[in-house]
């Protein structure tokens, strides 16, 4: 049986979120959206290890 990894019950649409560093910058962005990204300098972004 193939899992269903399909989200059921949101009126929400999906969109598309990606990730990069780039000159010193980790940046988000949901490229499905015009305007939905956010930066913070790779220095003060949060690290794994800090959530765990």
């Amino acid at each position: 049986m193939a899992p269903d990894s399909a989200v059921t019950g949101s009126a929400v649409g999906h969109g598309e979120v990606m990730a990069s560093v780039d000159d010193g910058c980790f940046l988000i962005a949901d490229v499905s959206r015009d305007d939905a990204w956010l930066s913070i300098s790779r220095a003060d972004a949060p690290t794994l290890d800090a959530y765990r």
